[in-house]
């Protein structure tokens, strides 16, 4: 069987069904993540602007690891043009009350004054607002400031329940399955295989994103503060590397590097698989942390001194998730409710556009979600693993080098299948469960420009399908222009990024200072109607007071909260 063969029947399965309504309600949201910066590029001082509310409970206004690292989150929105308003509004009202300092326009940070020049971000006196800060202070001392200032843009993404259900009965029916008598019959654990699949996929085929749509292939000197690093000199303020896409991706980006010593990694066989993973992870000490200390003259270094402080800490280029109610842990509403959407986290700010991201994108991602959910998904074998991290690592640094090979796992047929298997034919391929077998793999070398044509070739199809569930043709012409960049590596982000530099002998600073200054101007010749002003105005004030409220609600002391929060963690 085609390794393509279980997509086609896929898609052409939905096209002959009523499920067309019900695939145009899928919901994209956005997180947007930039830097505060004074005008010449140092990272800003000063706190989190009043006027946009309070950092811990605004919805659409707070901050990352740093009170200068400013992170807008647009709600769940119907349609790309939707996601893109919403963010252009959240932005324009935050460029209202920016007085003298701007917004970075890249991923990576210019002017950084060592570790010292980095606030930590600050949300207040209660327990909550103090377990924030501590976690990063406990980032900062175990990875290093300047690497958590590093900004991106994370893609949000989920199907409609309407969907599901329909998807559901479409799969079960094809293979004249009673539903009945299928486990997966419970719908919420259907929707949760499904995307722990789509999961999967998006890691197999991730590098894709960076190549397609990375934007950082030059750093400010400053930023690696006399570190010997493999990277090119551009001139006397810019390293760069000739073929780089994404250096944020890179070995000078986030990452985490004691799991992997400790033998812990998610697991994303299943979603309980990768629960347990996390868990493991939060409840493990390592030797290396506890050399910090917990609490150190009273102050908290680090939450704890496990080998993850808690799950947000793992860095992965996507993740599972489901909305947290009060301090519930993020493995714990998995568990209790099952996956509710997926973040993409691997997109870089895109210094083009002052959204810092654009249409095109988010149409092509919305492609590749559903592409990732059609096509066979099996777990993933350790010699997989491994070549997906070595595929990231190699784009990301040498993405765009003419005859670049990349790893690619050669599956065997899903109708090869072990004897005795109670599963066959389309439900075979279609239902990939967490404790199938491993189809037999074996690594094989492919070149990047082949596989990626191979990808978006494949992609045309599900594009097709999507243009005609949103009544648009977007989303094929969105994966044609990356199929014209596959071809023509000069075209992407990375590449004009690089060319404007020269163009304008100007090195990364000036290059993301220029583009910074350009956005600011938009921004600030943007104006909002009296209805949204009014509406951000009414969020600031309301999440001014919810701070408020749970300032003078806290009845116990810090050290019990901590101890509270992780009993639950455990239990």
């Amino acid at each position: 069987m085609s390794l393509y063969r279980l997509l086609q029947q896929r898609l052409s399965l939905l096209a002959d069904s009523d499920i067309f309504d019900a695939l145009s309600a899928s919901k994209i949201g956005l997180e947007k993540e930039s830097l505060r910066v004074c005008p010449e590029g140092s990272i800003s001082q000063t706190q989190h602007p009043v006027a946009w509310g309070s950092a811990l409970t605004h919805p659409q206004i707070t901050t990352d690891f740093s009170e200068a690292l400013t992170e807008l989150v647009t709600p769940p929105c119907n349609s790309v043009a939707e996601v893109i308003q919403s963010l252009d509004d959240i932005q324009t009202f935050v460029y209202r009350h920016l007085d003298n300092e701007i917004l970075w326009a890249t991923s990576m940070p210019c002017v950084v004054a060592g570790e010292t020049g980095i606030p930590l971000a600050r949300y207040g006196s209660s327990n909550a607002a103090q377990m924030k800060t501590a976690y990063r202070r406990g980032l900062g001392l175990r990875y290093g400031r300047a690497m958590q200032v590093i900004a991106g843009v994370h893609f949000n993404y989920s199907f409609s329940d309407a969907f599901w259900l329909r998807y559901q009965q479409l799969i079960h029916h094809a293979d004249n399955i009673q539903t009945d008598n299928l486990q997966s019959n419970n719908l919420q654990a259907f929707v949760s295989d499904q995307y722990m699949g789509l999961i999967r996929n998006l890691l197999r085929y991730g590098w894709l994103v960076p190549y397609l749509f990375g934007a950082s292939p030059a750093v400010c000197k400053s930023f690696l503060n006399g570190k010997r690093t493999i990277l090119q000199s551009f001139n006397d303020n810019t390293y760069y590397q000739t073929y780089a896409t994404s250096l944020r991706l890179g070995d000078i980006g986030y990452q985490n590097n004691k799991e992997d010593l400790a033998g812990i990694k998610a697991c994303y066989d299943s979603l309980d698989a990768y629960i347990k993973s996390m868990q493991c992870a939060i409840s493990t000490p390592y030797k290396g942390y506890e050399e910090i200390g917990v609490k150190v003259d009273g102050e908290y270094q680090q939450l704890n001194s496990n080998i993850l402080q808690i799950e947000n800490e793992y860095y992965s280029s996507v993740r599972p998730k489901q909305i947290v109610q009060g301090d519930e842990k993020p493995s714990t509403a998995l568990k209790n409710r099952g996956i509710a959407y997926v973040e993409l986290r691997s997109l870089d700010v895109n210094a083009f556009d002052p959204h810092g991201i654009n249409s095109e994108q988010l149409y092509f991602l919305e492609v590749f979600m559903l592409f990732c959910l059609l096509q066979s998904s099996p777990v993933l074998s350790q010699s997989e693993i491994d070549a997906i991290d070595e595929n990231l690592l190699l784009v990301a640094h040498q993405g765009r080098e003419p005859g670049l090979d990349l790893q690619r796992a050669s599956l065997q047929s899903p109708d090869s299948r072990q004897p005795g298997s109670q599963q066959a034919g389309l439900q075979a391929s279609i239902r990939v469960s967490a404790n199938q077998s491993v189809l037999n793999q074996s690594i094989e070398k492919i070149s990047l420009q082949d596989w990626a044509a191979e990808l978006c070739h494949k992609m045309t199809g599900v594009a097709r399908l999507l243009d005609r569930a949103n009544h648009s043709e977007n989303y094929f012409s969105s994966v044609k222009s990356q199929i014209a960049s596959v071809y023509d590596p000069d075209l992407t982000p990375s590449a004009r990024m690089l060319a404007e530099m020269r163009e304008h002998d100007e090195g990364f600073y000036h290059h993301a200072q220029r583009m910074s200054k350009h956005h600011n101007q938009y921004y600030k010749n943007h104006l909002l109607s009296a209805d949204k002003v009014k509406f951000f105005e009414n969020m600031t004030s309301e999440s001014l007071a919810q701070q408020s409220r749970i300032e003078s609600e806290d009845k116990i002391s810090f050290d019990e909260y901590l101890e509270n929060y992780f009993n639950e963690s455990n239990s």
